[in-house]
C-alpha cells in the first residue's frame, strides 16, 4: 500500500520470496493461502496517540499465527505508551517521538489519534513522507490548516480519510444518508432548505462535557509525561490535568468543546446530504453567552451557518437558552418537511423517490487503499464539513454575524475573524 516512489515492504517481500524460492520451500504463512494471510496482503499501520480513541479504536492486537498489523505505536505519556505496546503484543515498537515512525518503510499507514492541534502538521508530514492517512475527527483545528493539509494530499497523490462514517450509513433516526440524499436532489423539497440539528432530536452537542475550565491554576508535569511535546504547535500554557488528555476538547488551543467533539459526526452528512461538498456557507452567526472565556470553551445556545443559495443549517445545544420541540424537522424546504424515521410531510415523499437512481457508491477506507480510489470521506469533504465546525466556533467566540468567502475561504473585511482562520503556531512545528 506504500507509494510506488520508495521501496516498499511489498516489493521487498515479493522480490525476497521469488529470491528464496531459488533455494528452499518458502513458508505458508509468507506465501499466504487457505487460514494465511501472506504480509504483502496486509495492511500495516502505525498509530500516533494512544490514548482513549487510539488505544481503542486505532491499535489492534497482534496476533502470533498471523502476520502483524500494527508496527508501531507512539505517545507523549509512558502510561499510554505501555498500554498500547501491551495491547499490540509481538512486532510492535513504541516511540515518543511521531517522526522518527515516518522513516520506516514496512509500515502503510499512519493512524493520527492526537488531539486535534496536531493532526495537520503530522498529517501533512505523513503524505509527505508517502504515507496514506487515517485521523480521527474533526479533520484540523483551524480553516487555514485544512486546506493546506486536504492541498498536500492531492499533491502527494495519497489516501487520507477522516474517521467520521455517517455519509456511508444510515443518519442517526432519520434513516439512509443515501436515501435522504436523493430526496433532496430530486427537488421534492424544494430550495432553499433549511436543516435543523437539535439536542431535542438526538444530536447531542456535549457542551457541558467538554467546557473548559477558566481560572486554573499551574500544577506539576508528571514524570511520565513529556508536556512540551504533547503541546507541540500550540501555544506554551501551564500545565493542568483538565488541559490534557482526556479533557482537552474544552481548550480553544486544542479543539473546540462540543463542535470539536459532535460536529463533523452531525455536519459532515449534511453537506453530502445537501450536495455541498465543494463550498462552504458564506454567513455564520451565533446565540451564546458573551464575552466567550479567551481560553475555554463553554455554552451557547444556537448556531446558524447559510450558504450563497440560501440552503440554511441551524444547531441548537439544549444546554443554554431556549430548546427546540423533540419533533422539529430534520430538513424543511418549499414542499415538504422530513422527520425521524422516514416520517415526511406530505407523507410519502421517500417512497416517491425510492425507485430513482442510487447516488454513485462511496468508498470506504480499506478498498481505497487498495483500489487508489479516494474514499468518501477523503481529505477534500473532510477539509469542507470541517470548515462548517470551524466557522461555528469562530461565530461563537466573537459573538457577532461573520460574512465568509468559500472561494479564498477568508471572512470579508474582518481582520479578527481571520486571525482565527490561520493561528499562529509554535516553533519548529509549521504547516
Amino acid at each position: 500500500m506504500s507509494s510506488v516512489t520508495r521501496p516498499t515492504r511489498r516489493r521487498f517481500l515479493r522480490d525476497a520470496a521469488c529470491t528464496l524460492g531459488l533455494f528452499h520451500i518458502v513458508p505458508r504463512h509468507v506465501l499466504g493461502g487457505p487460514r494465511h494471510t501472506a504480509p504483502s496482503e496486509v495492511i500495516t499501520r502505525a498509530v500516533i496517540g494512544c490514548g482513549g480513541m487510539g488505544l481503542s479504536s486505532h491499535v489492534t492486537t497482534n496476533a502470533e499465527d498471523a502476520p502483524p498489523v500494527t508496527l508501531a505505536v507512539c505517545d507523549v505519556d509512558q502510561r499510554h505508551l505501555a498500554a498500547a505496546m501491551k495491547k499490540a503484543g509481538r512486532g510492535c515498537d513504541a516511540y515518543t517521538d511521531w517522526r522518527r515512525i515516518l522513516e520506516r518503510r514496512d509500515i502503510d499507514t499512519i493512524h493520527i489519534a492526537t488531539p486535534p492541534h496536531w493532526h495537520a502538521v503530522m498529517g501533512i508530514a505523513a503524505v509527505q513522507a508517502g504515507f496514506d492517512v487515517t485521523a480521527e475527527k474533526p479533520f484540523t483545528r483551524t480553516i487555514a490548516e485544512g486546506r493546506r493539509y486536504a492541498d498536500a494530499v492531492r499533491r502527494h497523490g495519497r489516501i487520507v480519510q477522516v474517521n467520521t462514517w455517517f455519509r456511508f450509513e444510515r443518519y442517526y433516526r432519520y434513516g439512509a444518508t443515501s436515501l435522504l440524499r436523493k430526496l433532496v436532489h430530486s427537488g421534492l423539497l424544494g430550495r432553499p432548505l433549511t436543516v435543523r440539528l437539535s439536542a431535542a432530536q438526538g444530536f447531542d452537542w456535549k457542551l457541558a462535557m467538554w467546557s473548559g475550565r477558566s481560572g486554573l491554576t499551574p500544577e506539576p508535569v508528571p514524570a511520565e509525561l513529556d508536556y512540551d511535546m504533547w503541546l507541540g504547535p500550540a501555544p506554551r500554557a501551564f500545565y493542568h490535568p483538565h488541559r490534557v488528555h482526556q479533557s482537552f476538547r474544552g481548550y480553544w488551543d486544542y479543539d473546540g468543546g462540543g463542535l470539536g467533539d459532535m460536529g463533523q459526526h452531525y455536519l459532515d452528512p449534511i453537506q453530502y446530504i445537501l450536495g455541498k461538498d465543494h463550498t462552504s456557507p458564506v454567513e455564520a452567526w451565533a446565540n451564546a453567552p458573551w464575552p466567550q472565556d479567551p481560553s475555554a470553551a463553554g455554552l451557547w445556545g444556537t448556531i446558524g451557518l447559510r450558504y450563497a443559495d440560501g440552503d440554511t443549517i441551524l444547531m441548537n445545544s439544549g444546554e443554554w437558552g431556549a430548546s427546540w420541540d423533540e419533533n422539529t424537522p430534520l430538513i424543511e424546504g418549499p414542499g415538504g418537511r422530513v422527520f425521524d424515521n422516514y416520517r415526511t410531510d406530505p407523507p410519502g415523499l421517500f417512497d416517491r423517490v425510492r425507485p430513482l437512481p442510487d447516488p454513485p457508491p462511496l468508498v470506504r477506507w480499506e478498498p481505497a487503499l487498495r483500489s487508489r480510489v479516494q474514499p468518501g470521506n477523503n481529505a477534500d469533504v473532510a477539509h469542507r464539513s470541517c470548515t462548517l465546525v470551524n466557522l461555528a466556533k469562530i461565530a461563537v467566540r466573537l459573538g457577532r454575524p461573520l460574512r465568509f468567502d468559500p472561494r479564498v475561504e477568508r471572512f470579508i473585511n474582518d481582520d479578527v475573524a481571520n486571525a482565527l482562520v490561520e493561528e499562529p503556531t509554535r516553533a519548529p512545528w509549521r504547516v
